[in-house]
């Protein structure tokens, strides 16, 4: 199914992203959090407390979860909590790399011009307060591996319009929807339940823009462009979600790590909460018709559809 839509002019194109970013630039002027200020840094680390909540842990509910102690749980929730968050940091990079190239163009005078710096502005704060939340519990940077790093590059290099915008729901949704559980769980530290709170208030306005960016430039796609398009963003999706929990985070919690990874790769419970974390990102590209092809066998191999 593809959005059916009425043509608009230039100008109209134009008036309509331009009033979409001025009510996210009143948004962002009501409510804007420094990270800084907001998170108690200097609180204490009770660790009877989850890093996340423990049901979006990548074991959840298989045999190696029941038999793990109580504080191997808390540990692995804490690891797997850096991870996801290792992931953000990595795609908010990325994505401030496409704002930017996107302004470059744009007019100044714009609102949807400076929308996008102050998109950037908050993607600068949170990476920062991601990258803190890591430190304040101690915990080391999980790196993506080499070749999903490799692979990153033309991608943040040249990805724009519903590439760009695309890919970035891919990120952000999933992330969102799991921090709207981490945020309200009273079982998650409360620095984790902070962070969580700050990313989902002001990412609902970095998702709005992103689906709108998509529609307007999906609209007026031609075949082939519509094609490759499916098949990169696919990709995209697939790598983002492949990438949220490193398997060194395992060995962190005293599991052996492929015995882990494999018990990850078959758990259902887990497929089945990244598919629902996916879902809204997937049925809009799909209203888009941006899912489709050869790329389907990718989002299927990921657990994603």
């Amino acid at each position: 199914m593809t959005i059916a839509a009425e043509p608009l002019t230039r100008l109209e194109r134009v008036q309509d992203r331009s009033d979409v970013a001025r009510r996210l630039l009143a948004s962002s002027a009501r409510k804007s959090y420094d990270p800084l200020i907001e998170v108690d840094w200097d609180a204490p680390i009770d660790h009877s407390y989850y890093g996340m909540t423990p049901e979006w842990c990548s074991l959840y509910g298989t045999d190696m979860w029941e038999s793990m102690t109580t504080e191997q749980r808390i540990t692995l929730t804490e690891h797997e909590a850096a991870s996801i968050s290792a992931t953000g940091i990595w795609f908010e990079i990325i994505l401030m790399q496409m704002l930017i190239r996107d302004a470059y163009k744009q007019d100044p005078a714009s609102p949807h011009f400076q929308f996008a710096l102050t998109e950037i502005a908050d993607e600068c704060r949170h990476s920062t307060m991601f990258a803190k939340a890591a430190t304040y519990f101690g915990i080391p940077n999980y790196e993506r591996p080499k070749l999903i790093n490799f692979l990153a590059r033309p991608f943040k290099a040249l990805a724009s319009g519903t590439l760009a915008f695309g890919g970035t729901l891919a990120a952000e949704e999933i992330l969102d929807m799991m921090q709207r559980d981490f945020m309200k769980d009273d079982r998650v530290q409360p620095v984790t339940r902070t962070v969580s709170r700050i990313h989902v208030l002001e990412e609902a306005r970095h998702i709005r823009f992103a689906r709108e960016e998509t529609v307007r430039v999906a609209a007026e796609m031609s075949a082939f462009r519509r094609h490759m398009t499916r098949m990169l963003l696919a990709l995209t999706v697939y790598l983002v979600v492949a990438t949220l929990v490193n398997p060194r985070v395992y060995e962190a919690a005293g599991l052996d790590r492929k015995a882990a990874k494999k018990a990850a790769r078959a758990n259902v419970y887990y497929n089945d909460r990244k598919r629902n974390g996916c879902a809204k990102t997937i049925e809009f590209l799909d209203e888009c018709g941006l899912i489709g092809g050869p790329g389907t066998w990718l989002l299927r191999r990921g657990s994603i559809i």
